[in-house]
């Protein structure tokens, strides 16, 4: 049995739109299991976005509640979640999102300032990170001399820096090229296979294909949810077929 990561109960979250109420998430119960590539599909407006940012914190939920490690998460003042979100997740989004004013090294290690770790052990992690996602060549350059799948290999550079429980990801592929998408997704598919526990959101079938659990959203609710085996352990082809029949049943 897995154990949950974040939990949601009875999660709500509405807007208001010229005067009308837009319920987008709605009574949703959901666990995220430690572990695994949960990827988060759905239409245009169908809510995986907002998800999203109500399971990570990055916005305030209407109703209901969330759970992250067993702490609820919609109880917390906001100087609580900003720590909650420095300290134990990481964010990578469709628009890149670096500092163009620094360098990459420094936009690496920016989430570390004012935190309590050692500037060694900083160093140490940054420079694995580098050579991992193989941008040694790339550290002293800033972020308008690089290619866009550079950038975003920086940009999971940083989101990596302090070792998170949880790595959110928004489209990111979503500005990049096919080959440069594929070696972002190469990178996604490297990390969980280390442990990482990922959350992302893609409308984009190949990227989708790298997660070991699909959630389909249709109308603020899961409509569908898909468990696969570890990307690389089966069939492409097979597992291609799979996701595509999934998605096709969801109206997709």
């Amino acid at each position: 049995m897995k154990d949950s990561i974040i939990k949601t109960q009875l999660l709500c979250k509405s807007f208001i739109t010229d005067g009308e109420i837009n319920n987008i998430i709605k009574n949703m119960d959901l666990d995220i299991y430690e572990g695994d590539f949960t990827v988060i599909m759905g239409s245009s407006g169908s809510g995986k976005s907002t998800l999203l940012y109500s399971l990570s914190g990055m916005d305030q939920v209407t109703t209901g509640k969330v759970f992250f490690d067993n702490e609820d998460i919609t109880r917390m003042k906001e100087k609580e979640i900003t720590k909650l979100r420095k300290n134990k997740l990481g964010f990578v989004f469709q628009g890149i999102n670096l500092i163009p004013n620094l360098n990459v090294y420094e936009n690496i290690v920016s989430p570390t300032y004012k935190t309590k770790t050692k500037h060694k052990a900083v160093e140490e992690r940054a420079n694995d990170l580098l050579e991992k996602l193989e941008l040694n060549e790339h550290k002293h350059k800033f972020p308008n001399q690089m290619s866009g799948g550079q950038r975003q290999r920086a940009a999971i550079c940083r989101a990596l820096i302090n070792n998170p429980k949880v790595l959110f990801a928004d489209e990111p592929t979503g500005s990049l090229n096919s080959s440069q998408g594929e070696s972002v997704l190469d990178i996604f598919t490297a990390v969980h296979a280390e442990g990482q526990s990922v959350v992302m959101v893609t409308h984009d079938l190949k990227a989708a294909l790298r997660g070991s659990r699909i959630l389909y959203i249709k109308d603020g609710r899961i409509d569908g949810d898909l468990v696969l085996t570890e990307y690389g352990t089966d069939d492409l082809t097979q597992r291609e077929d799979t996701l595509y029949r999934f998605l096709k049943s969801k109206g997709w």
